[in-house]
Parts: structure tokens; C-alpha cells; sequence
């Protein structure tokens, strides 16, 4: 007795996105021990890696953000990177290694992955503490100190910014900058605040791969909760309802990408296990926007308790 015998007529029948296919779903959990066997989908160049603990996880991803820095750095070139809030762990890492390093990020142009919003796209205050903008400038800019990224490479998902991204990420990869996309998985396989449900509004995976951005982009409510959880400390009603995000027209311009799966809660609680299994076994598909990550080349860095067992255990 699991969802699929149950869910008919149920409260949650229409909830999940039209496209998932729960029985390829669950056919995705394999034993955690293979969970980093290449698929034949996958770019050559895709890596993921196992980390035993948070710590670890985080000085892996931060190095490997600081080491694209200071490789560009090294061949005279700008580099661009999407940035997340969530994971955030590796910032400090990053900080670290940069000051270590006495790296200057003049290079370095930085486009914020989306932010929340309204349903007119408008966004929270910079000094408000849950807004990305406040979360990164504490973080990454301003620890950086002298050494941080220029304020002008700093481009934040406003409804009046966000529009912009395209043509300045098209402007530096012309002149020969490096796209870096730095990332975390949701609940929802969602890359940014590009939900799988998405996948209905477009005619064509082409389509959609095409997709750009998106302003005031309404959320699914387990994202709400995933956030809840995670950044509002339970507290729902502080969460928005929408976001303004990148779409995959950007993000799957990457040159490279780097993520972080570290979604564990503790006494063997976690919610991000399903997620990556999908992410790297369910097949490239618009209505799993997360399944498109193997294509790239890049690493994905995750903690090892995610690849399970993922076996009923009640707490």
C-alpha cells in the first residue's frame, strides 16, 4: 500500500506536477552505494561526490567556487557566475580561500539565480533578512572585503534587473567569460525557482530549454514548506507565494556548474534524498527541472545520508 494505491481521490490527486510518472519515480532509488554510477545521459565531465559530514560538504563546494575565481584570474579572463541562497554553507568557504589566496573578484560578475516576490514581481527590501540580496552581502560581498566583487557586478533579480540578465550574461561570454552556475536542488527538483510544473506552459521541451526568466513566478506549495523549514524556521506565513527566477535559457548556458545537495535534518530526518535520485536517474525531462544537471559539466557535491537507505524509519 504506497501513493499510487492511495492517491485516487485523495486530497493530494492533481497536486503533483502532470508529468511525474511516480512509479519511474520511486524506480529511481537504487543502493547508496551506486548512486554515483554515470548514466548513459550524462556529460562526460558531470561528477557527483559523496561528503560524510556538512563540514566537508562545505569546504568541497566553496573550494571549487573559489578555484573557478581564481583560474580565470590566472588566464586574464572575467568569469560569471549564477549565484544561489540555499545552499549557503560554502560562502564562507569561498571568503576563505579567496582571502587565503589574496585574489582581487574585479574579474568577477555575479547574477543572483531569483528573489522573492510579489504578484507584480516586486521585491523585498536589500535590509530585510529574508531577502537573497541581504543574504548574499552578508555571506559573500561584504566579507570579501576589499577584495569582493565590484558592486556594479553584482546583479540581483528585481523585477526591473532581472529582465537585463540575458543580454549582459550573452556580453561576457562574448568576450570570452567563463558561465558558472552554482545551484542547490528543491523538494520539487527545481533549479533557482523554476518549478517542474512550468513544463505545462510550453509547447516543446525546445521551448522551454529556450525559456529565460520568469517575473513573479507562482511557487508550488511544497517549495513553500521546503523554505519554511529551512529559512523561515517553521513559520509559513512569512514565506512568499512567488518568486522572480531564472528559467533554463540561462542556466543551461553554463560552462560549468557546481552544486550542493545538504538537505538532512537530523535524528535521520531529511527531505532532499527522493530529489537528487531523481535529479541524476529519472531522465532529462521539462517536467523534472532538476534532471537536466547531468548534462552539464561540472561536480555536484552532496552528503552521503541522502543516498539513503531511503526506507521508512518513523520518528
Amino acid at each position: 500500500m504506497k501513493f499510487n494505491d492511495t492517491v485516487k481521490g485523495s486530497a493530494l490527486e492533481g497536486f503533483y506536477p502532470a508529468g511525474w510518472d511516480f512509479d519511474k519515480i520511486d524506480a529511481c532509488i537504487d543502493a547508496p552505494e551506486k548512486i554515483c554510477e554515470p548514466q548513459a545521459y550524462w556529460n562526460k565531465n558531470f561528477t557527483p561526490i559523496s561528503c560524510a559530514s556538512l563540514g566537508e560538504f562545505e569546504t568541497y563546494m566553496g573550494h571549487e567556487i573559489a578555484l573557478q575565481i581564481k583560474l580565470a584570474k590566472e588566464r586574464g579572463e572575467k568569469i560569471a557566475f549564477i549565484l544561489p541562497v540555499g545552499p549557503m554553507g560554502m560562502y564562507k568557504w569561498v571568503v576563505y580561500f579567496i582571502k587565503a589566496w589574496n585574489i582581487s573578484c574585479e574579474h568577477v560578475y555575479t547574477f543572483n539565480m531569483d528573489e522573492w516576490a510579489d504578484s507584480e514581481g516586486n521585491t523585498l527590501e536589500p535590509t530585510n533578512s529574508g531577502a537573497f540580496q541581504y543574504a548574499m552581502e552578508q555571506a559573500l560581498f561584504n566579507p570579501l572585503g576589499e577584495l569582493t566583487v565590484p558592486k556594479d557586478h553584482r546583479n540581483f533579480a528585481t523585477k526591473a534587473n532581472l529582465p537585463t540578465y540575458p543580454e549582459k550574461i550573452d556580453a561576457l561570454k562574448a568576450e570570452g567569460a567563463k558561465l558558472v552556475l552554482v545551484y542547490g536542488i528543491g523538494r520539487m527538483c527545481h533549479i533557482a525557482f523554476w518549478e517542474p510544473t512550468f513544463a505545462a506552459d510550453y509547447a516543446s521541451a525546445a521551448e522551454w530549454e529556450a525559456a529565460p526568466y520568469r517575473i513573479a513566478a507562482k511557487i508550488h506549495p511544497l517549495t513553500v514548506e521546503q523554505n519554511a523549514l529551512t529559512s523561515f524556521k517553521s513559520r509559513t506565513p512569512l514565506v512568499p507565494c512567488r518568486a522572480n527566477t531564472i528559467g533554463p535559457g540561462l542556466f543551461l548556458k553554463a560552462d560549468y556548474a557546481i552544486g550542493g545537495a545538504d538537505g538532512t535534518l537530523g535524528r535521520g530526518m531529511q527531505w532532499q534524498g527522493l530529489s537528487l535520485w531523481m535529479t541524476l536517474r529519472y531522465g532529462k525531462t521539462p517536467w523534472i527541472t532538476s534532471s537536466y544537471i547531468p548534462t552539464l559539466p561540472g561536480k555536484l557535491f552532496f552528503l552521503e545520508e541522502l543516498a539513503g537507505p531511503l526506507v521508512a524509519e518513523c520518528n
